[in-house]
């Protein structure tokens, strides 16, 4: 299956996490060792449409549906104390009607 084809909105709750020199990215880099980013708030907005209008179905994993995409050019990059590693896959996960995009290094399993 390829998209998403139902109504669906962002769980604001998750967007800070995974934007940039943002307090709730910092609180959890201490908290976790490492965090995944994008590269701004444009890029996540960006991926998240791509993914609902060409992402593919990955399964049910740990109670989310789950889809995602490869991007030619990085989306984020996986931060931790010593690396930056550029990140290419693009993963949004949905609860009820609420979705929040991650990315990652490849899809979840």
């Amino acid at each position: 299956m390829t998209g998403i084809n139902r109504k669906l909105s962002i769980d604001t709750k998750h967007i800070a996490k995974h934007l940039p020199n943002t307090p709730q990215m910092q609180k959890l880099l201490q908290q976790e060792g490492s965090v995944h980013i994008f590269n701004d708030r444009a890029t996540m907005e960006s991926v998240a449409q791509a993914i609902i209008a060409n992402g593919e179905f990955i399964g049910v994993i740990r109670g989310h549906e789950r889809y995602g995409l490869y991007f030619p050019d990085p989306i984020g990059y996986r931060l931790d104390s010593d690396s930056r590693i550029p990140l290419y896959y693009g993963e949004i996960k949905i609860k009820g009607d609420k979705y929040h995009v991650i990315p990652r290094t490849k899809p979840s399993r």
